[in-house]
């Protein structure tokens, strides 16, 4: 084989490459690809979440999904859809027998800044005025009249005895409830629910409301993207924040 010998003083001349120089400079960007899909993923479950609004004609069915939404911390995305239906719900005649639901409806309407009275609770007195010991038997009625007594104005004693009195079964009861009611009970006896910070206490409810016969599907996936989503934008603050504090 002959062996090739280059000319001196030859230079070699190739062609431009397609690409220049840009792997030379490349520096790859953060991947958002997986956020994107969750914001467009959360925006259709969003959604699909307002219609219940509108299929939920009950005031019992919207009572009980505020209150999901507000438990699991994605209140603030239906603003205007709450707002309406609490108008709504304090507007309407309502003649529950339940303990669960009047204390619920309590509860809200006092949240929402609406006058509500706490006569509503006087179908659960006995003779001499003070609560029967038959709602002793529910222990979630219990627990809903607990934490709407908690919004007690000043003069209003029966809502006082009322936390005593509920807060007392509550109490002696705990040890033979069940798996999420219990988590609830015992967090709620802590710091009743009016006094939760709802965005801190929304992990523990996410988890709890998985376990429940009834939970809506379409409501607890968007719990759980709305938590990532700000869990990392939280993140992002915190980066942004740390980098300003370096470049000071």
């Amino acid at each position: 084989a002959s062996a090739v010998t280059a000319t001196p003083g030859r230079v070699c001349s190739f062609e431009p490459s397609v690409w220049d120089d840009f792997f030379i400079h490349y520096e790859p960007q953060p991947l958002k690809t997986s956020e994107d899909c969750m914001r467009v993923k959360a925006q259709k479950l969003q959604e699909d979440v307002q219609m219940l609004f509108q299929t939920f004609t009950s005031v019992v069915q919207k009572m009980n999904l505020i209150d999901t939404l507000q438990r699991l911390g994605i209140d603030h995305l239906f603003e205007d859809q709450i707002n309406t239906a609490m108008n709504e719900i304090h507007e309407k005649e309502f003649n529950s027998c339940s303990l669960y639901d009047v204390a619920l409806r309590f509860r809200l309407l006092r949240e929402s800044g609406l006058r509500v009275s706490p006569d509503v609770f006087s179908k659960f007195k006995g003779k001499d005025g003070s609560l029967s010991r038959d709602i002793i038997s529910e222990p979630r009625g219990l627990l809903s009249l607990y934490n709407a007594a908690y919004l007690s104005i000043p003069g209003e004693s029966e809502l006082d005895e009322a936390v005593i009195f509920a807060g007392h079964h509550l109490e002696s009861m705990r040890s033979s409830l069940n798996y999420p009611f219990s988590e609830q009970v015992k967090r709620n006896l802590e710091i009743p629910l009016p006094r939760t910070l709802k965005r801190l206490d929304a992990p523990y409810y996410i988890a709890e409301y998985q376990q429940e016969k009834a939970y809506n599907t379409t409501i607890l996936e968007l719990a759980k993207l709305d938590f990532n989503l700000l869990q990392r934008l939280h993140q992002e603050e915190i980066k942004a924040f740390c980098q300003y504090v370096l470049d000071i």
